[in-house]
């Protein structure tokens, strides 16, 4: 039987554009979940995908979660929820990630 399409576990599902990469193979981060045939769009590097989700703190314990067949164009930045700031007290200031005894 003949097989169809791209390998879902390939990086560059095409070696003629290598701005073009399947993420959840060259993702890292455990805390980052991508569905098969999920790319990511970038000539500046599409390997490096994950220097485009900011403020993702491992103690916080967020997921990024991004199903199967999307595409992610360069210039996408996700923003983690660390980026946010209490809203609900006198003040704004982060002490969630500050730590040593700050935490909430």
């Amino acid at each position: 039987m003949k097989k169809f399409g791209p390998d879902p576990d390939k990086a560059f599902p095409n070696e003629k554009i290598p701005s073009l990469c399947y993420i959840k193979n060259v993702i890292k981060n455990p805390n980052i979940i991508v569905g098969d045939y999920t790319y990511y769009d970038d000539v500046d590097g599409a390997e490096n995908f994950e220097k485009h989700v900011t403020h993702h703190y491992e103690f916080i314990g967020d997921k990024l979660i991004i199903g199967k067949f999307c595409a992610i164009a360069k210039g996408v930045e996700f923003i983690m929820n660390g980026a946010n700031h209490r809203m609900d007290s006198a003040t704004t200031y982060p002490f969630n990630i500050i730590v040593n005894g700050w935490e909430i």
